[in-house]
This record gives structure tokens, C-alpha cells and sequence, in this order.
């Protein structure tokens, strides 16, 4: 029974070791090389199998920031994470403010930040629980400190889901606009941001009235925020 429960140890121990070799590593390698693929992708890819008149729609263009128009930049910081550049990957005050407003039994948007989404994007799957909740934020605190700021916004800009099949900024602006992400105006900027929230119900082809609204909202707060030094101009 003792070597049993040695044996045991042991292996949970090399379990444990190993994961944070293969964590740190391919974070370590995700700082310099594009990521090819996410567990999103995967999923979505099998998802599609159940669907009537199946295709496999995968658009996915990498492009690094010098090719990415600056206002793209600016429009997810506007949108998604106003506090990016100042928090160190947890907005605690705005997630304070969800969890009071969720026990309140009002909805409300959750409080990820990109640093967060990015990570889960990345490294985990998209379910809620517990478990992942803890490795997203064990990857967070990984790509905050071995990526930074502009790396975390190139890679979340280049993964993100931007509609059925469609991921990263370079696919969206070519499939939406009909131009490379380099040329993308600001208000083409914001529309694409204005449909982070729920890429696969809103489409900057066909904006309802509310996507409007929004991609008004994000132009006036990108003009009110700092300008982000990243991308090009």
C-alpha cells in the first residue's frame, strides 16, 4: 500500500511538472511565432460536422502589428478593456462590480479582460467552470509577463473569433471590407469591435441598429482614450 500511494505521488508530481514545462514553453514560444491554431478553431471545426450542408469554413490570416491598422488597436482597447494598458491582466474593480451586480440577479457583461480572453482563447476551451476559470488565470498571469501589452493585443487580434469560420483581424477586414487589415478606417475598425461580444449573431455586413449604436459608442471613446502606440498609422 505505501509504494502504491509513493507511486502515486510521484506521478502527480511529474504530472504537475510537466504541465508547467509544456505551460511556460509554448507561452515562451507564442511570444516570438504566430499561433497556428486555437482549441476555439477546433471546436468550432467539429461543431460544423452536425450542421446542414456542411462546409469547413477556416479563414485565418496572420498578420504582426506593423500590419495592423493603429485604429484596430484602438477600437478592441475601446471596446473590450478601457483599463488595459494600467492593470496587470485583472480588472479587480469591474469584476468587483459584476459580481455585485450578479447577485443582484442582474445580467450583465462579464468583467475579462483581453488579457483574460486572449489566454483562454489561446490555451483553454470556451465552457465555465471552475477549473478553467483557475488555468485562465494561471495563463494570464504567464502571457502578462512574458508577452506584454502589445504582444497580448497582436495575438488577440489574430485569434479572436470574428464571425462563423472567421479568425483574426486580417480574415474579418478581407471577408467584411474587401481590404488587408492595414487599410482599415476607423469606423470599419469599430464595427468589427462593436461585434466582438457575439461574432456568430452580429455580422459588420448586415449591423442591426444596436451594432450601430455601439460602433458610435467605441468611436467616441476611442477618441477619449490614450492613443496606443501599437499598429500601423
Amino acid at each position: 500500500m505505501k509504494k502504491l500511494i509513493r507511486w502515486i505521488v510521484r506521478f502527480i508530481i511529474k504530472v504537475i511538472l510537466l504541465f508547467f514545462i509544456l505551460s511556460i514553453g509554448s507561452t515562451i514560444l507564442y511570444r516570438y511565432i504566430p499561433v497556428p491554431i486555437t482549441p476555439l478553431m477546433v471546436i468550432r471545426w467539429v461543431e460544423s460536422f452536425g450542421e446542414e450542408n456542411h462546409a469547413i469554413p477556416f479563414e485565418k490570416n496572420w498578420v504582426p502589428a506593423e500590419e495592423i491598422a493603429q485604429v484596430a488597436f484602438q477600437a478592441v482597447y475601446a471596446a473590450e478593456d478601457q483599463n488595459f494598458l494600467s492593470h496587470s491582466g485583472f480588472d479587480w474593480e469591474a469584476m468587483k462590480t459584476a459580481w455585485e451586480e450578479n447577485q443582484k440577479g442582474r445580467r450583465v457583461r462579464g468583467a475579462s479582460t483581453i488579457s483574460q480572453q486572449t489566454a483562454k482563447n489561446v490555451f483553454l476551451w470556451p465552457n465555465r467552470n471552475y477549473v478553467r476559470k483557475v488555468l485562465e488565470a494561471y495563463f494570464t498571469a504567464l502571457i502578462e509577463l512574458i508577452w506584454g501589452k502589445e504582444r497580448i493585443l497582436e495575438v488577440y487580434l489574430n485569434v479572436i473569433e470574428m464571425g462563423p469560420g472567421i479568425y483574426g483581424i486580417e480574415a474579418a477586414s478581407q471577408k467584411y471590407f474587401g481590404k488587408p487589415a492595414a487599410r482599415l478606417s476607423k469606423s470599419e475598425a469599430a464595427l468589427i469591435a462593436a461585434c466582438l461580444p457575439n461574432p456568430r449573431r452580429w455580422s459588420p455586413k448586415n449591423p442591426t441598429s444596436y451594432i450601430r449604436q455601439r460602433q458610435s459608442w467605441i468611436m467616441r471613446q476611442m477618441g477619449n482614450l490614450e492613443a496606443l502606440p501599437f499598429g500601423k498609422k
